[in-house]
């Protein structure tokens, strides 16, 4: 008993929980009134909701307990019940803000809301994958046929995003809508991204230098970064060649620039994304 109450597992809990609220505030107030549809399990139960006539909230589970029993043994026991938690989760808020919300109508703008109900869904996607649960639909499918092929479950989550669209195509008998509904699926899947991994303003900076004692001495002095030098060779005429390797904020790159031009000017600078950092990193 003690294990579920962990200060871990109640952060968990109120994740899922927030992330259920969030996805059914979505829905309810960008989707439906707008008439078009997204990806994944909220996607799913839009487009059966207008073909059956049932509430969203009965959709979300209608689809989803097939979906569960198929595949509880590739998710294993404590994930499936937090999975089928986090789905009666998000069918209770749907069906609530249904009747709360019925007569409100923020937005008739389909721009606004495939981007602000794109954002919402994926923080509360986004939400529920931090609490360690799953909201259902794609996820548990892509799950399966990954653990059974060699297909990644990226591929195959795609892969159910476009049948939806392509299948509110039919429902909606509009394309523009699709499409607005594909732009809600990118906004959605960049909103998890920030949810799981922030927004660093880092860069991963790497500098190939013949200079490499002179530049680490001068990247400490005047940005006060400490970094990793790898030793190397170049792949034709086996040079020596030295890496170094340091994360910096992205308001210093000016300056790093002018330190490496004014330090070595043959020396070779990469700069990439920083999408996650964890620990000292030097």
């Amino acid at each position: 008993m003690s294990k579920i109450f962990t200060s871990n597992e109640l952060k968990n809990s109120f994740f899922i929980l927030l992330g259920a609220i969030f996805i059914a505030l979505s829905v309810v107030l960008f989707f439906i009134p707008n008439n078009f549809t997204t990806g994944g399990t909220p996607g799913m139960a839009i487009l059966l909701h207008h073909l059956s006539g049932f509430s969203i909230g009965e959709m979300v589970i209608a689809t989803n307990v097939p979906l569960l029993i198929w595949g509880t043994k590739y998710l294993g026991k404590k994930f499936a019940i937090k999975t089928i938690i986090t789905i009666i989760l998000i069918s209770f808020f749907m069906d609530l803000f249904t009747q709360i919300f019925s007569s409100i109508t923020i937005t008739n703008n389909i721009l606004l809301a495939s981007i602000f109900g794109g954002v919402i869904i994926g923080f509360g996607v986004g939400l529920i994958i931090k609490g360690n649960s799953s909201a259902g639909g794609s996820t548990i499918i892509a799950r399966i046929i990954s653990a059974n092929s060699h297909i990644k479950s990226a591929q195959i989550i795609l892969f159910v995003d476009v049948i939806i669209v392509i299948c509110s195509i039919y429902i909606f008998k509009d394309i523009e809508k699709a499409l607005w509904s594909i732009m809600s699926i990118y906004v959605t899947s960049k909103s998890i991204d920030i949810v799981l991994t922030g927004t660093l303003s880092t860069k991963v900076i790497h500098i190939t230098t013949n200079k490499a004692e002179e530049l680490s001495h001068a990247i400490t002095e005047y940005l006060g970064k400490e970094g990793t030098i790898l030793k190397g060779s170049t792949l034709k005429t086996k040079e020596d060649k030295t890496l170094i390797f340091i994360v910096i904020d992205i308001k210093k790159i000016g300056r790093l620039k002018e330190i490496i031009q004014e330090t070595d000017d043959e020396a070779f600078m990469i700069v990439m994304e920083a999408a996650e950092m964890l620990g000292r990193g030097h």
